[in-house]
């Protein structure tokens, strides 16, 4: 006993739960009560709008058939009415009239009311209504009587001026077999519209739940995606529909993401190692210093921390630069007269190796940031110092063709082998030629270069030469600068 009661307890708290649970999924269905999945929104839309269709259409169809039924139970009751009412006014009317097809009773009152002639099935009754109309048709609809069946009748009153007075013909139609069509009708589309409904609802579900297959597939493939697992695609359906288009898409965006993380890491890792350079050599200095207090050796050891001081400082300069221009940052953008830029940024050169002989056309504005096109222009020119061997040239001219301001820094140094031209605007790239003189360098001054002229729309990239090496930035021009260079 103790331990039913065990049980009953045990049981009690999972009920409290899922009661619980159940209050909380109607609370939700209140509050949004529209399904959540695309399939159920898709099922449910598609069923409405059949069914409003279905149901428009289910009233047209059974308004067109009571219409026609109605129609043609007037139409002989009237062709009849007509035939007794000539028959009156010619003075022939039998006392007995004969009833054609689609009649179901005729019956002639005169004046008074008094019946002067009527079918067999109404010999010996009263009138059947007392309608007088003065002249032409009255058309009305008779339930039940005059034979007490229930079914409801279509009759037709017709005015004769007969050599004894004006009489009324009446003649009716049951309307036995429309109201039998009617109840059909309505049978009929109160079992098929449920049906036909629920097998659009059926169909719907399942080509929306096929279509959305896939859909499933690329977002169960995504969710194990991590960045340990970055070489993971989607799986792309074979049908060429929007789904498939999305999946190549969201394939191609993983590649950009996966290159994109690569670049990061190979960029974390070689930052790492140009850093632990300058500043292992430093820590090597600092030690020997303290391992030899000679005030004679502190000059030379002050003055080897100290320029490895201003590598690490331009070393961290860059980097901030990079990550800057990663991040497109927005900068203040202004018109710029590239020749102006361009004499200023050499005047300000002091202590080069080699002069810069420029050829600058004049009249050519940019719209940029002053310091980062600066900055461009700087590392281009330091690229050159350090390869050149006796002449460095500056040229600036504009490609009216094309809108742009083209800006060359060429060297006479070894040049640039062909294989080798877009690496060099690689982060952290030194070439093992004879053109990895670097007397200092981080390899990062190109890229920085690079990165600048794509952040002002432009390109930077390594002009063919027959010697020596040409690197050369387009930017497009200013409206102003534009016409300026026609």
């Amino acid at each position: 006993m103790a331990r039913g009661l065990a049980s009953r307890a045990g049981e009690v708290p999972a009920a409290i739960r899922r009661l619980r649970f159940a209050a909380v999924r109607l609370v939700r269905l209140v509050r949004h009560p529209w399904p959540g999945s695309v399939r159920a929104r898709a099922t449910l839309g598609a069923t409405a709008v059949v069914a409003l269709a279905l149901t428009a259409a289910s009233f047209a169809l059974f308004a067109m058939v009571h219409a026609d039924l109605q129609r043609n139970a007037n139409d002989a009751a009237t062709a009849q009415a007509d035939t007794v009412g000539q028959l009156a006014a010619e003075g022939k009317l039998p006392d007995l009239l004969p009833l054609s097809h689609g009649a179901d009773f005729i019956q002639v009152v005169d004046s008074s009311g008094r019946v002067v002639a009527a079918s067999q099935n109404l010999v010996g009754r009263p009138a059947v209504a007392d309608l007088r109309p003065h002249e032409g048709r009255l058309r009305a609809t008779w339930s039940g009587e005059p034979f007490g069946e229930g079914h409801r009748q279509r009759i037709v009153a017709v005015t004769a001026r007969t050599p004894g007075g004006t009489v009324t013909v009446y003649a009716g139609t049951s309307l036995r077999d429309a109201d039998a069509a009617d109840e059909i009708t309505k049978a009929a589309l109160g079992i098929g519209t449920p049906l036909l409904l629920a097998t659009v609802a059926l169909v719907t579900w399942w080509v929306t739940g096929r279509a959305l297959r896939p859909v499933e597939a690329i977002r169960a493939e995504v969710a194990e995606i991590t960045g340990h697992a970055l070489h993971r695609r989607v799986p792309v359906p074979a049908a060429q529909d929007e789904v498939a288009r999305l999946a190549r898409t969201m394939n191609v965006t993983l590649d950009r993401l996966e290159d994109a993380v690569v670049r990061q890491r190979r960029f974390i890792a070689d930052a790492s190692h140009e850093l632990r350079s300058p500043i292992t050599v430093l820590r090597t200095q600092l030690e020997v210093a303290l391992a030899h207090p000679d005030p004679a050796l502190w000059p030379d050891l002050v003055s080897d921390a100290l320029e490895d001081t201003v590598r690490l400082q331009d070393l961290a300069s860059d980097l901030l630069l990079l990550a800057r221009l990663d991040a497109a940052e927005p900068v203040s953008r202004v018109p710029l007269d590239m020749a102006e830029l361009c004499r200023t940024t050499v005047a300000a050169r002091q202590g080069d190796r080699l002069p810069v002989d420029t050829r600058l056309q004049p009249g050519l504005t940019v719209e940029g940031n002053r310091g980062w096109l600066v900055r461009l222009l700087t590392n281009l020119l330091d690229n050159a110092q350090r390869h050149a061997d006796r002449r460095i040239e500056l040229v600036l001219h504009a490609d009216p063709d094309a809108g742009l301001a083209v800006l060359e820094v060429t060297d006479d140094g070894p040049g640039i082998p062909e294989a080798d031209r877009e690496r060099i605007f690689e982060r952290f790239t030194r070439l093992d030629d004879a053109r990895s003189r670097d007397l200092g360098g981080a390899g990062l001054g190109l890229a920085i270069a690079r990165d600048i002229a794509r952040q002002h729309h432009g390109t930077l990239r390594v002009e063919p030469r027959p010697y020596g090496a040409c690197i050369a930035a387009r930017l497009p021009l200013s409206p102003s600068g534009s016409e300026a260079g026609r």
